[in-house]
This record gives C-alpha cells, structure tokens and sequence, in this order.
C-alpha cells in the first residue's frame, strides 16, 4: 500500500503555478528523497500532505486517509521536522520533548530520545542557548515522538555537521528498519544518495523523474567514466577503444591511465578492443555518473 499518494494535484499562488498535475506515490517502508531546485514545489507538496495548503485540484491520500478530511488522523500517525524550526527559549530541551509527547499522547521517555539524537548532555539547558545544530536535532527529536509510521523531513541536515549528518543517516536507516516510511527533502544531494530508497525530482511544479539513482542513470544516459591503468599501449590502441559503440572520449594521461566516457553497459566491450590491440590492462576503476549530475541533467532539462 502506498504511504503516501498524490494524484493530479494543482496548486496556485495568484498567477504562480507552484504544482502542475503532480502524480505522486510513495511505498510503505521506504525513504523517498524529494529534490528540486528552489521554486520548484517542494515545500508547497510537503504543506499539501500536511493540509496546511489546501490543494486546488487532485487527491491526496496519507497513510491510506485523505488528507484534507482526515488531517488529524493523519498528523497522529506522522512525525515532521520543518524546514527552519524554531525553540522555545525558554524550555530545556527535555521540557520540549515532554510537551511533544503529552501533545501526541505517547508514553516515550524524553531522555531516550534526546539521547538517539546526541542531545544527552544538554537535556537540562534551556533551547534558547542552542545552535543550530543542537536545534535541528533537538526537532529530529520531537518528530520521532510516538514511533511515527511516516516521517517527514524537510532539509533535516541543515546545521549538522559532518558527524550529525551521519547520526542523521543512521537514524534514517533505523526508523525504515523499523518499518517507518520516510519523505526526505534535501538540497544535500550526497545525504539523499546514500539513503534513499528512490529518488522524485520536480521541476517547475512537475514530477519529471522518480527511480533509485542508478535507474535515474540509465534513463538519463549519463556517462561512466573508465580510468585504465595499462602496462603497454601500442599504437591503435586508443583508437580501438574510440571505435567502440557508446564511446565518446578516449584520453592518454601522461601516467600511462587511459580515462574513457563511455555508455555504462559498454565498459567491458571497452577492455576487450584495448586487450585485441594489444594494450595491457593491469587495473581498472568505474566512476558513476554522481546524484549532482543526475539531478543537473533532469533540472536543467537535458534529461
């Protein structure tokens, strides 16, 4: 079952279109990273699910209840942290915690969550003395109040350093184990590639992609690039390569590496016309196209 399913959602702001017909569904269990360049929707999506926008066109169903008519049902069973997430000054970061919990009617202990997020240490200190990371955690915190089948979390490394960016990481990998769905907004394209389950790219209020990243490489024909550490290369050997079906760039360095740019299902076909050329190949690396890349190419429209 879907946790999450948008059908042939509009959304207008007076003459700005923020979502055009937007077709979404998210699977029970995953992490579903969200990306799109500033404008193109993303926010407005996440306040449609919350039905804190109301959409004027389309459907939207959370964890199997409409969102419109079912809000708080749905806002029960879901835990959010905000892009911009704001304390209460004067609350320590318990008292914050506690507030959450009485406000769901959950029975989780405050210290144990504080203590999942590295918060430990400043249970007692009032939040307004807080970073900006120590208040990023403290809202990953309260978001994780009532084991959550949903979570949704808007930019949820900002203000992490690196090691919060992992703990980050390992929280989401956990929560899915536990068999939470999770929707994932990041302009961090390197966090959403190292947890995400599938990734959605809108443009211009637009769906214009939805696969797991290396499905996003094939359908963009984003290249691999192919570093050939080589003993001998006679001559005609780079030219071998550069004759094979899917090759764009063949280059000699000066180290004797050949790099090539290549079609990802080509690369052995590479090796064997460098091998009947008489080149000796001692090693080789593969270098995938990135998520950065991807989300350039399908962002920019050449994908």
């Amino acid at each position: 079952m879907a946790a999450i399913e948008l059908a042939g959602v509009e959304k207008r702001f007076g003459d700005v279109t923020a979502l055009r017909g937007l077709d979404l569904a998210v699977e029970e269990g995953e992490v579903f990273g969200f990306l799109g360049p500033n404008g193109a929707g993303k926010s407005t999506t996440i306040n449609v699910l919350l039905d804190f926008v109301r959409p004027d066109a389309g459907s939207v169903e959370v964890l199997g209840r409409d969102a419109g008519t079912e809000s708080v049902a749905v806002r029960d069973r879901t835990g959010v942290l905000p892009e911009g997430f704001d304390v209460y000054g004067r609350l320590t970061a318990r008292e914050h915690l506690r507030f959450a919990i009485e406000s769901k009617g959950a029975t989780d202990d405050p210290d144990e969550l504080l203590d999942r997020v590295g918060l430990s240490d400043a249970a007692g200190r009032r939040a307004g003395g807080f970073s900006t990371g120590m208040r990023q955690r403290l809202a990953l915190a309260m978001a994780l109040v009532g084991e959550p089948d949903l979570l949704i979390l808007d930019e949820p490394s900002a203000g992490l350093d690196p090691n919060g960016a992992r703990e980050m990481r390992e929280l989401v990998r956990a929560e899915r184990d536990r068999g939470a769905t999770v929707f994932f907004s990041s302009h961090i394209l390197g966090q959403v590639e190292a947890v995400c389950d599938r990734v959605g790219i809108l443009r211009e209020g637009e769906l214009v992609a939805v696969d797991s990243v290396e499905g996003l490489r094939e359908r963009s024909g984003a290249e691999t690039t192919l570093e050939i550490d080589v003993e001998t290369l006679p001559d005609g050997a780079v030219e071998a390569a550069r004759g094979v079906e899917g090759v764009s760039e063949v280059r000699a360095e000066d180290d004797g590496r050949l790099v090539v740019a290549c079609e990802g299902d080509v690369k052995m076909d590479v090796l064997e016309a460098l091998g009947s050329a008489g080149a000796e190949v001692e090693d080789f690396t593969t270098r995938e196209a990135s998520l950065e890349d991807l989300f350039a190419a399908y962002t920019e429209g050449s994908a």
